[in-house]
């Protein structure tokens, strides 16, 4: 057994295996008036069990762009694919979490996180539901309705349907961004342990630059409308982060001026 809190050397990118290809993808929406580009050749290889977090102001096209990745929208030119075969459609070995809490409100904890599991047998799925539900913390609350939930709950309730499916991609829109400082803190802690635990591939869009920081392996920088890959920033910080050490702190200034916001804070 490794001791704890011990960094476990990660191979070099030319080393590891893609997941997902992202090729020039550019998108324009024609609206009454003109052409509105919203992504412009954007590049990136995400690695195989890679935490990469998409960071950029509001309006860059992060969401679009994971929508495009995901098989939502159809980009005006470029391609995009998950192990060799281009994405065409969504996939359910590609799961989103979105920012706007998607429990459903007439199924309880269980039946949520159930919820997809229909090709399971009755034991199968009783099985996945109680080791996802002692995963994300729920334990005691299996039959607990979405109204009788916090926020954090309702989104460890989503996480934890989503890693019931047993995807090969996770896809997450902010979705933390509607939770109150405590309860993000939490989050992030545990989505970092639940990924630590089964080292799923993950795509996180957020425009907090901690957030970023304190989960990605590296964060990719997009510039403001139209999006484009400004800058890859490796976090190269061994996890748990200590986000007062001398290297988290220049990351998080060099983020800083990539963005604008250096002298703004």
């Amino acid at each position: 057994m490794k001791p704890a809190n011990v960094l476990v050397p990660v191979a070099p990118p030319s080393a590891r295996q893609v997941a997902l290809s992202i090729r020039d993808i550019h998108v324009r929406f024609n609206t009454p008036t003109r052409e509105l580009t919203v992504l412009e050749r954007v590049n990136l290889d995400v690695y195989e069990g890679e935490f990469v977090c998409l960071l950029g102001p509001s309006g860059c096209g992060k969401s679009t762009l994971l929508n495009v990745v995901g098989g939502f929208l159809e980009p005006t030119s470029g391609a995009v694919h998950f192990r060799g075969e281009r994405v065409s459609g969504p996939d359910p070995r590609r799961i989103f979490v979105f920012q706007e809490r998607g429990v459903f409100p007439w199924l309880t904890v269980e039946g949520n996180i159930a919820f997809g599991l229909f090709k399971l047998t009755e034991a199968q799925r009783r099985e996945r539901v109680a080791h996802y539900v002692k995963m994300v913390g729920l334990t005691g609350f299996e039959q607990a309705w979405p109204h009788e939930l916090s926020g954090g709950m309702k989104q460890r309730v989503e996480v934890a349907r989503a890693l019931a499916a047993n995807p090969e991609v996770l896809y997450l829109d902010e979705p933390f961004g509607a939770l109150d400082s405590i309860t993000r803190h939490s989050m992030r802690s545990e989505l970092l342990r639940l990924w630590e635990a089964e080292r799923k591939t993950v795509l996180f869009v957020t425009h907090d630059i901690e957030e970023a920081l304190q989960l990605a392996d590296r964060v990719v920088v997009m510039s403001a409308k139209p999006g484009k890959v400004r800058r890859i920033v490796e976090v190269d910080v061994p996890r748990p982060r200590d986000i007062s050490s001398a290297r988290y702190l220049e990351l998080r200034d060099s983020l800083l001026g990539e963005i604008g916001l250096a002298h703004h804070i």
